[in-house]
């Protein structure tokens, strides 16, 4: 759907003149100005982490993918600024813990596993798999899987949108050459959104909740343990959860967001 761009004379002004000049001056205006930005998908991200990541640290992460935002946002395409900066910036922070390999290795194949047994469960049973069913599948009773999704909250901190970035545009150039910008590209990537959609409408009541309130209205976890009147603890299991189905719904469409 496409957005309503609200930007007003002096902003668009300032993005004409830094595409030009590519001037430093107008690019630390730039930085200073969408600074906010990074602040508040550092404040985001960081309830995953709780003290063992500081939150200064995530946003001097952050920084970096503002400042490449900036580089590559082109106004004529006509996406908002901060949506585009916002994936940018997510994408940077990301990318600085991985590069700590501060995710134990065990965990990011746990969370591959679960993916797997999630999308094997599902399209067996022709349902949403509870976590008896899981459980049960895993060989432990159903507090011990508890216990697993909150081991495991972190390695599944890549959200939907990174998910199917890196499936989809892995190894291809952002610029005129994407497959975007081709036909075929086109329709594999609608098809790609309404098998996502698809996949969301089937998710459980309050898993489904779960995501529309964290990635459509850019709630933080702990203001939708609020509304749904639970802890916060359970609604990041119910993220975990959400995000597992997903990942293992999409993996069986590897000819859609793979070459």
């Amino acid at each position: 759907m496409q957005e309503e761009l609200q930007y007003n004379s002096e902003d668009v002004e300032l993005w004409n003149e830094y595409k030009k000049t590519r001037s430093p001056e107008i690019k630390e205006t730039l930085i200073l100005k969408y600074a906010s930005l990074v602040k508040c998908v550092a404040g985001r991200i960081g309830v995953y982490f709780g003290g063992n990541v500081e939150y200064e640290d995530l946003v001097s992460y952050g920084v970096f993918g503002l400042i490449d935002a900036i580089d590559k946002f082109d106004l004529d395409k006509g996406v908002k600024f901060e949506t585009y900066a916002s994936l940018r910036i997510r994408g940077a922070i990301i990318d600085s813990i991985r590069n700590l390999d501060w995710i134990p290795r065990s965990l990011r194949q746990k969370s591959k596993e679960l993916e797997k047994i999630y999308s094997d469960l599902e399209h067996e049973l022709g349902r949403s798999a509870t976590d008896e069913d899981v459980a049960k599948k895993l060989g432990i009773s159903p507090e011990e899987f508890g216990k697993m999704l909150n081991d495991i909250n972190i390695s599944s901190l890549v959200s939907l949108d990174e998910f199917l970035e890196q499936n989809y545009d892995h190894g291809v150039s952002p610029r005129e050459t994407s497959r975007d910008m081709q036909p075929e590209g086109y329709m594999e990537k609608n098809e790609l959104k309404s098998i996502l959609g698809k996949s969301i409408d089937l998710l459980p009541e309050k898993e489904k909740l779960v995501v529309s309130l964290y990635y459509y209205e850019d709630l933080t976890l702990k203001e939708i343990s609020a509304i749904m009147h639970v802890s916060e603890s359970r609604i990041s299991q119910l993220h975990t959860k959400a995000i597992l189905r997903l990942k293992g719904k999409l993996s069986r469409q590897k000819n859609i967001l793979l070459d």
